[in-house]
Parts: structure tokens; sequence; C-alpha cells
């Protein structure tokens, strides 16, 4: 069995929290499936509202999945949540990406410093 073969089997059992989705988003976004990252990632705001390294990585997905409009409100509200826990490398992490994702709406096509991307 994969990891996401494991994880997979403990979704809605009384494991499933925050962590569990996280771990799945992360899998998922190593194994370029963006999409299917995101339902994982927001399960785990959900389930963690406070989670600042799942809005990261949510927003990330969101990036990746091509939606950008989702992934700067991600991003937004993670920041805000960084910030209120002290975690302010996080919040400075997740202010680059928002500024990368502003200017790739404006035109410019650099996002994760691949050009092109």
């Amino acid at each position: 069995m994969t990891i996401v073969e494991n994880l997979l089997e403990l979704v809605g059992t009384p494991r499933d929290g925050a962590l569990l989705r996280f771990s799945l988003g992360n899998e998922f976004l190593k194994a370029g499936e963006a999409a299917q990252a995101a339902v994982h990632l927001r399960a785990a705001v959900e389930k963690d509202p406070k989670y600042s390294a799942a809005w990261k990585l949510l927003g990330r997905a969101l990036a990746e999945a091509g939606r950008a409009a989702e992934a700067l409100a991600a991003y937004r509200e993670g920041i805000a949540v960084a910030e209120a826990r002290g975690d302010l490398q996080a919040a400075k992490e997740m202010k680059v990406f928002v500024r990368r994702l502003e200017r790739t709406a404006a035109g410019d096509n650099v996002i994760w410093g691949r050009p092109g991307s």
C-alpha cells in the first residue's frame, strides 16, 4: 500500500483530523494532484481553523490548481491566523506568495520561482 492509500483508510474514522487531512493534502500535492490536495487541505482548515501550515499549503494547492482567487483568499485567511498565533514566519511566507499571485494576475507569469508557471 502507498502512503496515500494508508492515509485514505483513516478518513472517516476517529483518527480523521486536521493532521491526517494535512498529510493527505501534502502527499497529493507532491504527486502533482493539486485539486485533490486542495480538497483535503480545505478539510484540514475546517477541522482546525488555526492550523497556519494547512492554510499555507491550501493556498499553494489552489494556486497550482489554477484557482488564483481562491488561493489569495486562503493565503489572506492564513496570514490572519498565523499573525494571531504569533507564527510570523508562516505569515511572512504567505505574504510573499500573495505578492507573487497578485503580480501574476497583473500579467507577470512568475509563480513559485518557475518562469511561465
